[in-house]
């Protein structure tokens, strides 16, 4: 009768053998590392690298636990933290400025662990140390960004339509455009409302001087400022990923702000110089008049030409383009590696927006024969990734850039021209750092308050519910044990939140295991046999147990959908706790009780309280 089939008992038997193994990488601690990942994507990661590295530590006598390689670079853990700064200095010097070394903490659990996947929890801001910043992001200068675009996009475009204006000039978030004739304005207007329908077009001036105004309407303005919102946010994803943290947590904060937690950061100068990082593509000709040897000679010792600036291509030698900029990145709709089917060479495939694709075509198509430089802006290095000769007029928006060292240079330039650069300038108002002893302190307090909460319930199931107490508790124990290894199985941030979470978990978890011993009791009581009342005792104690966590999830999700940062920590381990507590009160404790009554055939007297 109180036999579970032999599916089951394995299930069981597997679940907490599972749940061993993915619990205990958590308890090996971290040690001080650094992480040596290329800075450029030309630089290699690959057994030479890891073999350099070596020799390093070999020659200056540093002491290190373990060193390996994987996809994002070369990792090296310490002993303490002092050797972990000299050696990163090291490295830093001996390796120079191809390769970022960055402050970082490992965990020191064993290779056989890892083989399994089994890695530790991510650890929260307040767990394990780093940094906090909040950035403001400076929408008046985005939408200024997006009125200084229109400037050439109107240029371009009454030029195409053979349109006679006097200049064209920006104002703040408004475009102002010069006519000396009401024909030639009312005819511009008519073009500019048809193609820029986003605009509000308002007339002005009298006589010669006469005017258009243009600006952005509101549903424009909020776009726009959403746009710069959700872009720098990818960019600072992609840009902190060089910092080798694990689980960075980069969230919007009302309207204009983005909050950025680095947990295990030590390096705070080297995260705020990530953090302001940008990139960007520009497009611009070459100066063919003044590009002879001589003018070429002088310009790499500064003496550049009005109206040009002097940069270095990838084989050093120095292009003298115009500062006028044809087009930018902004333009850029999706871009993605490739390869050169002539050549065979790795290319970037730009898409640009409509905008793009017609200045594009004009430009390509009154420069046929000369040579437009690609130029990619970094940190503010400016480098000309190629600069090939215009041999036709290109046009549907498609642009192939070639010049690239290698397939992973093509992919990582892709991504930096999808959302490599920052739509809005950003500003850090609030900074705090979290120190490692801090973090360290808080675990500590956390986990004692969940372990004496459980001995606490330990204690009085015991006492009060003899060997089923014991059993509840045992499966109370494996509730924990499910609960972090699925934490760690999904690589999910525990804050101290979280930490709440686990201990309120465990107090919800023993009322399933209280339902049911309670009603074993009344089925005793009734008059039943002890095999009965165990089988009664389970089946109808379910009912309630689901509908309680039923409720209690449907909360948690609320908390999960609405909340943000600490509550929705929060209420990610109140829901999986809720599906561990039901396992393992039921499933866990039904097979245990199996296994001490269930194989007995005359039992007499169960051991309730």
């Amino acid at each position: 009768m109180n036999r579970y089939p032999l599916w089951k008992n394995i299930l069981v038997v597997f679940m907490i053998l599972t749940g061993l193994i993915y619990t205990v990488p958590n308890f090996f601690g971290e040690s001080p590392a650094v992480q040596v990942t290329p800075a450029k994507s030309t630089s290699k990661v690959d057994p030479a690298l890891l073999a350099q590295v070596e020799e390093v530590f070999k020659q200056e006598n540093i002491e290190y636990e373990g060193i390996y390689l994987d996809d994002r670079g070369v990792k090296a853990r310490f002993l303490n933290a002092d050797t972990q700064i000299k050696a990163k200095d090291i490295l830093q010097s001996s390796l120079g400025s191809d390769y970022t070394v960055a402050l970082n903490l490992l965990s020191r659990s064993p290779d056989w662990l890892r083989n399994f996947g089994a890695k530790p929890m991510y650890l929260g801001l307040d767990l394990r140390g780093g940094v906090h910043f909040l950035l403001q992001v400076d929408m008046k200068a985005a939408l200024d960004k997006a009125a200084e675009r229109f400037v050439g996009d109107f240029r371009a475009t009454l030029r195409k339509e053979r349109v006679s204006y006097a200049g064209v000039t920006r104002e703040g978030q408004t475009v102002q455009i010069g006519f000396s004739k009401a024909t030639e304005r009312d005819k511009a207007k008519s073009i500019i409302t048809k193609q820029f329908p986003d605009l509000i077009i308002k007339e002005s001036g009298s006589g010669e001087s006469l005017l258009l105004t243009a600006s952005l309407n509101a549903i424009e303005q909020k776009r726009i400022q959403e746009f710069a919102l959700k872009q720098n946010i990818q960019t600072l994803h992609n840009r902190i990923n060089e910092l080798g943290v694990a689980e960075p947590i980069i969230q919007q904060q009302g309207a204009d702000r983005v909050v950025v937690q680095l947990p295990g950061v030590q390096d705070t100068a080297k995260a705020k110089e990530i953090l302001g990082r940008t990139a960007t593509l520009e497009i611009r000709l070459v100066d063919e008049e003044k590009s002879d040897p001589a003018t070429l000679e002088k310009a790499e010792k500064g003496q550049v030409p009005m109206g040009d600036e002097a940069f270095k291509d990838r084989d050093g030698r120095v292009v003298l383009v115009k500062k006028s900029v044809v087009l930018t990145g902004d333009y850029i709709t999706d871009a993605g590696p490739g390869v050169n089917n002539q050549t065979g060479q790795s290319v970037v495939n730009v898409t640009l927006d409509g905008r793009g694709a017609r200045v594009f075509q004009q430009v390509t198509r009154e420069n046929v024969g000369k040579r437009m430089a690609i130029l990619l802006i970094e940190k503010g290095s400016t480098e000309v990734i190629t600069a090939p000769v215009i041999n036709e007029e290109i046009g549907g928006g498609r642009v192939q850039i070639s010049g690239m060292a290698n397939t992973q240079e093509a992919t990582d330039i892709s991504l930096l021209l999808r959302a490599g650069a920052l739509a809005a300038p950003m500003e850090i108002i609030e900074e705090r750092t979290v120190g490692p002893s801090m973090g360290i302190e808080n675990i500590k307090r956390g986990t004692n308050s969940t372990l004496w909460g459980f001995a606490a319930i330990a204690v009085f199931m015991i006492i009060y519910y003899a060997v089923f107490g014991g059993i509840s508790v045992f499966a109370l124990s494996i509730n924990l044990l499910l609960l972090v290894a699925l934490l760690s199985m999904l690589q999910a941030t525990l804050t101290l939140p979280g930490l709440a979470a686990v201990a309120l978990t465990l107090g919800m978890a023993i009322d399933a295991n209280v339902l049911i011993n309670e009603r074993i009791r009344e089925e005793l009581r009734s008059g039943n046999t002890p095999q009965a009342s165990i089988y009664a005792g389970y089946d109808r104690a379910w009912g309630t147990i689901l509908d309680s966590n039923i409720t209690t999830m449907i909360a948690g999700l609320a908390l999960f959908m609405f909340g943000s940062g600490p509550v929705k920590g929060f209420a990610v381990v109140h829901v999986l706790g809720i599906l561990t507590s039901m396992f393992s009160a039921v499933v866990v404790s039904r097979a245990i009780v199996n296994w001490v009554y269930g194989s007995r055939r005359k039992t007499t007297h169960l051991s309730i309280g």
